[in-house]
């Protein structure tokens, strides 16, 4: 029997994050999630007059394909997977698994042909552009585990999360954006060396209330393109390509990233070459979750960590464009709360935030206490 909480988070993602209407399809696309939830999205969309349509896949078997595959394998995946995303208004991607380094043994060469065939093709090119569309990862022990908690712990964590009152916080997001959509020069200080300067002048500011990413709680824009300069030393563990790194700290100059280190540095400057533009940023954000309070190694929960920002070499997003393109978008993550040393977030030349805390009054209705 699905537990309650996760056929009232179902019917969440149909009906607010996707808003799905009458007679529009909806493809919902499953990674080893357990069928009972993927039974009720299918029928909350049914509820609603959509029409679902799902793929199941496992991780297992895509790091098998990953593996062995070849260009035209590739190219002819990427192909029947765009045509069904093109043929849909919405989509939800539910992802789980039960070994968060699958990747980790993937060749980087053979993951630079999937990032470039079907993440480019049929996500970056179709999904993210043309459709409503939420991902979300489903819980797991090793989440647990990776979190530092039992797993029951972890599940109420979970549930109270991903459910929490996002109309609420879209209210309170709202001074936030009016204030980022008109500011031209961002300081940041934080642990360690961190001290980072850029232009965040006439890019949009986007916020993130459940809409888009479960669980949610985010307000990004991008820097203009050639104005970061200085350090920042992120406090966040991080995977990417199936390789933790902890301790990644990049230097600027004129927005490029001139040195990056960190426990993994081959693997870092590894991804960081991909491309022309994965050496430069295309998302910045501030992110405040109440629920989310530490780290626990995956990104969907860690860039919406209460106190904390994350900066992001590789693609930009349309909705924030700063005209950077890259095959990459690697969330990092820095902590600015006291248990890691506090920080400060300057908007010309005004604190809007201290150790963590909004200290704008207009702002202070996205400190934790008061949006849960």
């Amino acid at each position: 029997m699905l537990d309650p909480r996760a056929d009232k988070l179902a019917r969440m993602l149909i009906r607010y994050s996707c808003a799905l209407k009458k007679g529009e399809k909806i493809l919902i696309e499953a990674i080893d999630v357990p069928h009972e939830f993927v039974a009720a999205l299918v029928h909350h969309a049914a509820a609603a007059g959509g029409h679902p349509l799902v793929l199941l896949k496992s991780n297992q078997i895509t790091r098998a394909l990953m593996r062995v595959g070849r260009r035209p394998q590739w190219d002819l995946i990427a192909r029947v997977e765009k045509l069904q995303m093109q043929n849909v208004q919405c989509y939800i991607g539910a992802r789980g698994s039960s070994n968060i380094s699958e990747m980790s043994d993937v060749p980087a060469q053979k993951q630079k042909l999937y990032e470039a065939t079907v993440w480019k093709k049929v996500h970056t090119d179709v999904r993210i552009r043309k459709t409503r569309w939420c991902v979300l990862r489903w819980p797991h022990p090793s989440m647990a585990q990776m979190a530092e908690m039992s797993t029951e712990a972890f599940e109420d964590f979970y549930f109270n999360v991903c459910t929490l009152d996002y109309a609420r916080m879209s209210r309170a997001m709202q001074p936030l954006k009016r204030l980022m959509q008109r500011t031209d020069r961002v300081h940041l200080l934080g642990p360690a060396d961190t001290d980072l300067t850029f232009s965040i002048k006439n890019i949009p500011a986007i916020p993130c209330d459940g809409r888009v990413n479960i669980p949610d709680g985010e307000m990004f824009t991008a820097p203009v393109r050639d104005s970061v300069n200085g350090v920042i030393r992120f406090n966040c563990p991080t995977i990417y390509r199936g390789a933790t790194h902890n301790d990644v700290r990049l230097q600027f100059k004129n927005g490029r990233v001139v040195h990056a280190t960190s426990t993994a540095s081959d693997k870092l400057n590894e991804v960081l070459d991909t491309d022309a533009g994965a050496r430069y940023v295309g998302e910045f954000a501030i992110g405040f979750n109440p629920y989310c309070v530490k780290p626990m190694k995956d990104i969907l929960f860690d860039e919406k960590i209460a106190g904390s920002i994350h900066f992001t070499p590789g693609n930009c997003y349309d909705e924030a464009n700063n005209g950077n393109k890259s095959a990459i978008h690697w969330d990092l993550v820095m902590r600015q709360t006291p248990d890691v040393g506090g920080g400060e977030i300057w908007f010309d030349d005004k604190l809007i935030r201290k150790s963590g805390r909004f200290v704008l009054r207009e702002l202070r209705g996205l400190n934790p206490e008061n949006l849960k």
